[in-house]
């Protein structure tokens, strides 16, 4: 028979750095999970992807017990990365910060790819391109 769950708490956690602190320590608190216990598994997990902030879901059971699910980062942090800037603009569509080729997108695109609400790549090009229009940042050829 499956556990029963209590509570889903969804986060979002640099990989490979959980710590008590918050939001860590006082979400999976309220739910009487053990933190240290999270933190060392989650960052057991993570540990190849340091440094990528990655939104995870953590899924608390009647016993106390739990269980995660890690996603890809966030579609604007895989631009950012990939256009080589810090943040986006200000004036998102005056000022344009930066230029991304189709083929940087569809890398950014393979790896969101499992996260997203469709399995084309056209489309998550599409919707990924739209997140970068909102960023400020220009993709060539689309």
């Amino acid at each position: 028979m499956a556990k029963e769950i209590t509570k889903i708490i969804k986060l979002q956690i640099n990989a490979g750095a959980a710590n008590p602190s918050p939001p860590v320590g006082p979400a999976l608190g309220q739910a009487g999970v053990n933190i240290m216990a999270f933190c060392k598994e989650f960052n057991a997990a993570t540990q190849k992807q340091a440094g990528d902030l990655l939104p995870t879901v953590i899924t608390v059971y009647k016993d106390k017990s739990f269980s995660f699910i890690t996603k890809q980062p966030p579609g604007s942090v895989l631009l950012k990365k990939a256009a080589g800037i810090a943040s986006g603009s200000g004036e998102p569509n005056k000022k344009k910060v930066a230029t991304l080729s189709k083929a940087k997108l569809m890398e950014v695109v393979n790896t969101k790819l499992p996260d997203l609400n469709t399995k084309d790549p056209e489309s998550a090009a599409r919707i990924l391109a739209g997140q970068a229009r909102q960023m400020g940042i220009e993709v060539e050829g689309m």
